[in-house]
């Protein structure tokens, strides 16, 4: 038996690896020009963010931020239409002069009534057709281009057509009265009737928008929750008291405050629902809202300096819905 003497070749030098060669070492002039490319790509990485919202910064400035703080400051002056740069400092006399003035406080009660007419019976409607649309329906994608198809209508075409609807002689609304028995209703000249037609006008637009909302929110819900009350023995009525609308409560405050936030803004309806065709909202000024009241004052009477306190006005009314939404969704957060 023979033994078997293995040698093993000598180590290279330098190692296993072959070592680098001197030329392919960086040169400094590339070490810097590394440390240029760093510094740009992190320099790009902090700022772009910023350059890519910065178009809706500056047109918001433009024609949001700086027409705001003109109007505040032109609210301390006095300013015609006919002069908008010659201005008189008159501090707070303009808002103690709309104060003063019953046209004013006409216009914001009929901005609240009509708000409110317009508001709750949407929102209910809105809620009803919304849970109608959430069960599995055939022709569903149908249902709901419908009922976007007034939102998407032009104010002024909806507003012509209530108009006719509610004429005094020849209106449709009329004549179903009369053929039922009742008097007819100059619905353009009583408050009452009035308010409820300008009212009209905003249901029949937005009650689509704010079904869709729901609907939206609606099949957001767990189906867990549904099954384990049918399981209860709950009926479909209360399964709607004490599943749908508990998780809806979000929901219904946002539509809540943006239908008052729209309602205080109210102008096209009433506008172009009077007869007469002008800012005074009838001829008693029965349907005048703060818009209506603000555009009389600064266009029709050409006081600039008191329209612009009327707007900061309803600035300040939009600030006080804000905080309060803001306090009422905190304490439903809490409350969850």
């Amino acid at each position: 038996m023979t033994t078997r003497h293995d040698t093993t070749a000598p180590p290279v030098k330098g190692g296993a690896a072959p070592g680098r060669p001197p030329g392919d070492a960086a040169s400094p002039e590339e070490a810097r020009k590394r440390a240029r490319l760093s510094r740009r790509w992190q320099r790009d990485l902090r700022w772009s963010p910023y350059a890519f919202v910065s178009p809706f910064f500056l047109l918001f400035a433009a024609f949001g931020l700086f027409p705001l703080l003109y109007t505040g400051w032109a609210s301390l002056h006095t300013v015609e239409l006919t002069a908008p740069t010659d201005m008189e400092w008159v501090g707070l006399d303009n808002f103690t002069r709309i104060f003063d003035d019953e046209f004013f406080w006409n216009a914001a009660k009929n901005t609240l009534t009509i708000g409110i007419i317009s508001t709750v019976p949407q929102l209910l409607m809105a809620m009803g057709l919304a849970h109608i649309l959430n069960y599995k329906l055939r022709g569903s994608t149908f249902y709901r281009v419908v009922m976007l198809a007034p939102y998407a209508t032009s104010i002024a075409a909806a507003s012509l057509v209530f108009v006719l609807l509610f004429g005094r002689d020849y209106g449709m609304i009329n004549w179903a009265l009369d053929l039922i028995g009742l008097d007819k209703i100059d619905w353009q000249s009583d408050k009452w009737p009035s308010q409820i037609a300008v009212s009209s006008i905003v249901i029949w637009r937005w009650t689509g928008y704010n079904a869709l909302i729901y609907l939206a929110a609606m099949q957001a819900i767990p189906q867990d929750l549904y099954e384990s009350a049918a399981l209860d023995g709950a009926s479909r009525w209360r399964q709607f008291i004490h599943v749908t609308l508990p998780q809806l409560r979000p929901t219904i405050l946002f539509t809540v405050v943006v239908s008052t936030i729209g309602a205080s803004q109210l102008f096209g309806e009433p506008l172009l629902f009077d007869a007469n065709k002008g800012a005074s909202g009838g001829s008693q000024h029965q349907f005048q809202t703060l818009g209506l009241y603000l555009y009389e004052q600064g266009w029709i009477n050409q006081h600039l300096g008191r329209a612009s306190a009327i707007a900061w006005t309803m600035f300040l009314i939009l600030i006080v819905i804000g905080i309060v939404n803001y306090v009422i969704s905190r304490r439903l957060r809490a409350s969850s």
